[in-house]
């Protein structure tokens, strides 16, 4: 049997080598991204090229979105070129970002009223992983909807989980970020208040680590607060967005979470100081400077 067509916005890091992977594999691909060199590689390997998100979706069979924020996916579905002007009956959209799942439940139910399908699919793991079609994807929708893309996903993915309705995928990847952000800021804070108070760091994560706050995430923020090793690809304007992003679901869920607002203030104000391209552990700085 063909394989479905493939409609790709979004050659990022993760995007660009999905698509890397989806070629490989003998997927047609149609490429959108406001990075001309992005695009370019893609069409070295026998990507097509749209010229707008409305032609895009008429062509493809399944539109693909690898986007940063709920703001431009709603541009990018929206906008009077934009995807839900061109997408066919049949067609399914899957949104692989991290956005807020209110936003993606309206997304899906108007594109839904154009006989169109839309899985959430939140992704874990690097963009090494992606080239190799080895990413954790947290996807929901119905399960109908599901079903048809799923064997796309699992070219794409070596775990993938169907979470349930729409927006489920979005709401585990937030609250999975919520807690894996909070406590990189929480270790962080730790080795610098060690700095501070004239305690070792190598010999607090030596203790530290012999007990149940042994994570990964300890061993990130000990490599760079001890070792100036800064390895965890995940920038502190990503994870400032991300806990944005889970305190609107809080809200829009009637609680709140003011363990959330504070790794968010702190976050948001280590990217104001200037340090929103570094890795999340690196907010180890911002702690180091803090004053009353």
């Amino acid at each position: 049997m063909s394989k479905p067509t493939i409609g790709f916005i979004g050659l990022g890091l993760m995007g660009g080598n999905m698509v890397e992977n989806l070629q490989n594999k003998g997927y047609p691909v149609i490429v959108m991204d406001l990075n001309k060199d992005a695009v370019d590689v893609c069409v070295q390997r026998g990507a097509s090229v749209a010229g707008s998100n409305k032609e895009l979706a008429e062509k493809a069979d399944i539109v693909m979105l690898c986007l940063t924020t709920s703001k431009i996916v709603e541009h990018v579905i929206y906008s009077e070129d934009g995807i839900l002007a061109g997408i066919k009956s049949g067609s399914v959209l899957i949104d692989f970002g991290t956005s807020i799942p209110a936003s993606t439940r309206k997304i899906g139910a108007d594109l839904a009223a154009k006989g169109a399908g839309m899985i959430d699919a939140p992704l874990g793991r690097t963009p090494a992983h992606a080239k190799d079609g080895l990413l954790n994807i947290m996807a929901s929708g119905d399960l109908e909807t599901f079903n048809k893309v799923k064997p796309v996903l699992e070219d794409q993915g070596e775990n993938v989980f169907h979470l349930g309705e729409l927006g489920a995928g979005h709401a585990t990847k937030l609250i999975n970020n919520f807690m894996g952000m909070t406590t990189v800021c929480t270790m962080a804070q730790a080795f610098a208040v060690a700095e501070k108070a004239g305690i070792d760091g190598q010999q607090l994560f030596d203790i530290m680590s012999t007990g149940p706050s042994s994570s990964p995430f300890m061993q990130f923020c000990k490599n760079y607060a001890v070792d100036n090793v800064s390895d965890l690809g995940f920038s502190i304007a990503n994870a400032n967005k991300d806990l944005g992003y889970f305190l609107q679901m809080v809200e829009d869920l009637g609680t709140e979470s003011l363990i959330a607002q504070g790794s968010s203030a702190n976050l948001n104000a280590a990217l104001e100081a200037g340090m929103g391209n570094g890795n999340v552990p690196e907010i180890f700085d911002y702690f180091k400077t803090l004053t009353k």
